[in-house]
């Protein structure tokens, strides 16, 4: 094979500049972009710092309290259709067939007490602006007559000194949501304290050691897991008392199992790479390999691990309020607040609404937030 001269001729000097290449992203700089990317991770990102902020500011800024009471003001809905009767204007609750007077800006501000009561005929009747104002019950809906003449219903508006309504004794029902929120974010901060300082460590132990230890410590988890978390909650409360703490407690003593199990995977898995070998040829302790080279190497599933374990977390707390074994009158949860309302779910279903759909949509966020950091963290993403 002959070999042509010109291919020994050097090559021009404009050939021999490496070509330049962009900044180099790290890791984390690339998984926070393409999360930042990931639309459904971001409005639940959205909606769970909007939440702890109201969480935190919002009974604050509310001039009623959740143990307030009022029970001339009980089960008010958040939107009504007024009457116009002369110069006022007036609501009737189909609830409890009773008569409000509601100001210009839409708020349900008193009881209007009537001046005769016909049960007979079963008929409430007022005498507001000279006028006979007649409810008649005996029909169903119930007619509001003004003189004789059915009276004006004016269209829906909102009631803005309780945009959420009120309960049964006249609470505000806005301002129990927020409370509820809070006792939920601490269930779940909670259950993220339990799981890093409990789980991360008894997992990352357990599978770093392996052996007879790893076998005793992995038999523990399991039998720690097939106990009910109810019956922990019911032992506690013998022990203790009814309460939040209560069910804090219970969470923490068997919340964790799951990310050790999950931790001790990601461990049994890292410490047979090289830089681990390495670590220990060159003298370092078991507790440097573990916490600087083994645990921040797992940390991307631990955190994803986190975010799906809190809906989870804040669902038992709800579930346990539910049936009665959560937080203690006149504490509200959203758990509290969906049992009182279940007792009137078919005369004022709003009451279940809120706390319905503030569980639903705390969940739901939690979970798109989890997602969107397993997309994010996902190593084959990142090439």
């Amino acid at each position: 094979m002959s070999i042509a001269p010109e291919m020994w001729e050097p090559l021009p000097k404009e050939a021999e500049r490496p070509a330049e290449s962009g900044p180099v992203q790290g890791f984390w700089a690339g998984a926070a972009a393409r999360l930042v990317r990931h639309k459904p991770a971001m409005a639940g990102l959205v909606f769970i710092v909007v939440l702890i902020t109201a969480a935190i500011f919002g009974p604050a800024a509310s001039p009623w309290t959740y143990f307030e009471q009022d029970l001339e003001l009980s089960n008010l809905p958040p939107v009504h259709s007024p009457y116009r009767v002369g110069d006022q204007r007036v609501f009737v609750n189909s609830g409890n067939l009773g008569l409000y007077e509601v100001g210009e800006d839409g708020s349900i501000t008193a009881l209007i007490r009537p001046d005769e009561r016909d049960m007979i005929n079963r008929r409430s009747i007022w005498a507001i602006d000279g006028r006979e104002v007649v409810l008649d019950y005996s029909v169903r809906p119930a007619i509001l007559t003004v003189d004789g003449a059915p009276a004006e219903q004016e269209g829906r508006t909102l009631n803005r000194a309780h945009p959420f309504g009120t309960d049964q004794l006249g609470r505000d029902v806005l301002v129990r949501q927020l409370y509820g929120a809070r006792i939920s974010l601490m269930v779940a901060a909670a259950a993220v304290l339990t799981n890093f300082v409990i789980g991360v460590l008894y997992g990352g132990i357990s599978g770093y050691l392996g052996g007879r230890v790893d076998t005793v410590m992995m038999r523990i988890v399991e039998i720690v897991a097939t106990i009910p978390l109810t019956l922990y909650v019911i032992l506690m409360m013998v022990v203790l008392q009814s309460g939040l703490w209560s069910v804090i407690l219970a969470i923490g003593s068997v919340y964790w199992v799951d990310m050790a199990r999950i931790v001790r995977g990601q461990i049994l898995t890292l410490k047979a790479q090289d830089y681990v070998a390495a670590a220990r040829t060159m003298g370092a302790p078991t507790s440097r390999i573990l916490f600087r080279h083994l645990l921040p190497n797992a940390f991307g599933p631990i955190l994803v691990t986190l975010t799906m374990l809190i809906p989870s977390a804040i669902f038992i707390e709800s579930f346990m309020s539910f049936i009665g074994l959560g937080v203690t009158p006149p504490q509200a949860s959203w758990g509290t607040l969906t049992s009182e309302a279940v007792e009137t779910l078919r005369t004022y279903p709003h009451q279940l609404f809120f706390p319905a759909l503030a569980i639903s949509l705390t969940m739901l966020a939690f979970n798109f937030l989890g997602d969107g950091l397993r997309d994010a963290l996902d190593p084959r993403l990142s090439q």
